[in-house]
């Protein structure tokens, strides 16, 4: 885990950490090992009470890896943080989720991407890093990849879009044995990037940070027994993060 992680920080050390638009990713990421098998588009069964339905109906599509599908959870389907999300859509929304355990960002960019495009969504969520991270790709290749799949959800949809960052991983007991430094500088790297692909597309698209203060809040009860999943209290956590940026930006949530 360290050499591949060195082996990043290296890379980016070698050109700009901010995405640009057109280049290729230097690194060639594992193919998915199947293609997905997207949580069926479904009518979302919001609880509580709250905002009353728009007038227009939220189609919301979640992308990602691992811990989009919910690996970690005791019920992946209802325990994932998309799906928690789900739960607070207002009367009318559907809920599809495409997240492929293990994706890489050129994985998803293939394969989940246009699954997304085809649902029609006017809400989207990625979280897509930490596969990167593991496997070595420079930071600036991971951000152009990114890049790339919002600029085409901008174009082919009239989503909103909400990406999130990369955790604070020195306090997840999978990196025990990492350097710290060489950890959080890679780490940090990852965020540059993915904060300028948000910053690019105004207010369509929000950066939901899941870096700050994350560190104070991975303890045996939020990560799962592997290590490196979220737990089921972990993925309560990073839906409050979500949720919050969404109502920030005016997204139709209910009280949970």
């Amino acid at each position: 885990m360290q050499v591949v992680i060195a082996a990043a920080l290296v890379a980016c050390s070698t050109g700009a950490i901010a995405p640009s638009p057109s280049p290729s990713a230097t690194a060639t990421p594992r193919p998915a090992t199947s293609a997905p098998s997207p949580i069926p588009t479904q009518a979302a069964s919001p609880t509580g009470t709250g905002t009353a339905p728009p007038s227009i109906a939220v189609h919301y599509v979640a992308i990602g890896a691992s811990d989009t599908v919910g690996v970690g959870a005791l019920d992946p389907e209802r325990g994932s943080w998309p799906a928690r999300i789900a739960d607070l859509l207002p009367a009318g929304a559907t809920y599809t989720n495409v997240g492929v355990s293990g994706s890489l960002v050129a994985d998803a960019a293939r394969v989940q991407l246009p699954a997304a495009i085809r649902a029609r969504p006017t809400l989207v969520s990625i979280w897509l890093a930490v596969n990167d991270l593991n496997a070595g790709l420079a930071p600036a290749d991971h951000a152009a990849t990114l890049g790339r799949m919002v600029d085409e959800l901008v174009a082919k949809t009239a989503a909103r879009v909400f990406v999130g960052n990369v955790p604070d991983l020195r306090a997840v007991p999978l990196y025990g044995d990492t350097d710290p430094e060489v950890l959080i500088a890679v780490v940090n790297a990852y965020n540059a990037g993915i904060a300028g692909v948000a910053a690019s597309h105004g207010e369509r698209v929000v950066l939901v940070d899941l870096f700050t203060g994350s560190a104070a809040l991975m303890t045996d009860v939020t990560v799962a027994p592997d290590g490196f999943h979220p737990s089921d209290a972990g993925y309560v956590l990073i839906a409050e993060r979500f949720v919050r940026a969404m109502r920030e930006a005016g997204i139709p949530l209910r009280s949970s």
